[in-house]
């Protein structure tokens, strides 16, 4: 069975909630709507305090073509356009809307009839997408217009989409893939069609074996789509090890892309999304997220309104656990620790994970006996024992020789480091400064005019 061929770990699945249908979650009173939900520039607000808004109203366009559209989840008053605290700790601008009823922008079909013709040209397919503000939502919240306009000179060989879902406890696209089967693949056919090739491929771990006998099923109806099943390894849902494990081709490190080996990969959720902006020209106001944790009470997979409180997601599930718990927007492994629960759910966030107990106490770091554990499950083939200890000594230079740009931040080298190490916490720091730094030299080395 096919799988990546560099590293990567077997963590335990803890897939909780992978029997629990999704449900629906009550609207809440107020929603706030970040303005930087996406890669790239923050949207632009076009509504102020006091407007009238509907549910699918565009309220802030995407700044330039790295970036993209916010619309309103629900309807109701515009209370503010302000800076707000986001679940990181961090001062963000956004819109925060009371809700009042339930009422719809023109145009929307919120019909569960299923459309699967789809007559438009490649470029007004593209346009729909960009319209509704649609990203990635695994979590890299890569702008999916942008994604679908090919470079001139390159050339799309292979769509693949992204069912594996290799992070522990998260399930949110193994239900996606059940219970909206159909749409999924109506969305990579207009996916396909986007990007003119013929033929696309699915990738699911074989630890979902409903998932991939109820896609291979529907396929049947659907000529040039191809369900993979997968060799369970972690991170095989990265775009780079996902498209080695389908196809053979290995990305070079950056700034090479996957369109550069002919490749453009979609996440499951993603493809829904797009049947429904084309199809029902329903733009993304709301997805499906998964909040699970051992110590919680009710697992669950829920829809929610995007600008939903976090909080009210926890409650749903039971309610936070008593004594040591951490909240992570996303998953153990490539999550982030939440420090204020009330933040809103944005449009990457696909899990909220509460551990409990021993799990969300970090151990006390020890030295490094240089076993070389992080050096052998890196799924990029990189040394992350040296480039943390750069990081952490501020050499940037070195860092940046040894390619740290190209960690994916998965985290498989803490995760078995036998020490405790913070490998992956100095890494991202590292990271971060060495991409600012290239950009920098960009920009002083730009056109002069």
């Amino acid at each position: 069975m096919k799988t990546f061929p560099i590293g990567g770990i077997h963590p335990s699945d803890n897939k909780l909630s992978a029997g629990r249908a999704v449900e629906e979650i009550a609207l809440p009173d107020t929603v706030t709507l970040p303005l930087a939900q996406h890669i790239g520039a923050p949207a632009i607000p076009r509504v102020a305090k006091g407007d009238r808004v509907l549910a699918g109203q565009l309220v802030a366009e995407g700044a330039g073509f790295m970036s993209a559209n916010i619309h309103a989840s629900v309807s109701g008053t515009v209370t503010a356009v302000d800076a707000i605290v986001n679940a990181q700790g961090l001062s963000q601008k956004a819109i925060v809307i009371r809700r009042e009823g339930d009422e719809w922008a023109e145009g929307i079909d919120r019909s569960d009839a299923v459309v699967r013709e789809c007559d438009l040209a490649p470029a007004e397919i593209v346009a729909r997408i960009r319209e509704a503000g649609i990203v990635g939502m695994g979590g890299a919240t890569f702008p999916t217009h942008v994604k679908l306009a090919v470079p001139p000179g390159k050339r799309v060989e292979y769509l693949i989409i992204n069912g594996v879902e290799c992070e522990p406890y998260l399930t949110s696209d193994h239900r996606v893939m059940l219970e909206r089967g159909e749409e999924l693949l109506v969305g990579v056919a207009i996916l396909r069609k986007a990007l003119g090739v013929d033929r696309a491929w699915i990738g699911i771990e074989n630890n979902k074996p409903d998932a991939v006998a109820r896609l291979a099923e529907l396929a049947e109806r659907h000529a040039g789509i191809e369900i993979v099943p997968l060799r369970v390894k972690y991170p095989q849902g990265g775009e780079k090890q996902l498209i080695a494990a389908v196809t053979g081709r290995e990305v070079p490190p950056p700034p090479a892309l996957p369109i550069d080996v002919g490749a453009v990969v979609c996440n499951a959720s993603t493809a829904l999304a797009v049947y429904e902006a084309v199809q029902k020209r329903k733009p993304l106001v709301e997805r499906v997220v998964t909040v699970t944790g051992k110590g919680l009470r009710e697992p669950k997979n829920l829809r929610v309104r995007l600008g939903t409180p976090m909080s009210a997601l926890i409650e749903a599930a039971g309610g936070m656990p008593e004594g040591d718990v951490k909240a992570i927007n996303g998953g153990p492994m490539m999550g982030r620790a939440v420090v204020r629960p009330e933040a809103p759910v944005t449009k990457g966030c696909s899990g909220i994970t509460i551990l409990s107990g021993a799990d969300a106490v970090r151990r006390e770091a020890s030295a490094c006996i240089k076993c070389a554990r992080c050096v052998a499950v890196c799924p990029m083939g990189l040394e992350p024992y040296l480039l943390s200890k750069r990081s952490r000594r501020k050499e940037w230079d070195i860092a940046e020789a040894n390619d740290i740009t190209s960690c994916i931040e998965c985290g498989c080298c803490q995760a078995t480091c036998p020490g405790y190490l913070p490998l992956l916490d100095w890494i991202r720091i590292g990271k971060q400064t060495v991409m600012g730094r290239i950009r920098a030299r960009a920009t002083a080395n730009g056109p002069k005019k």
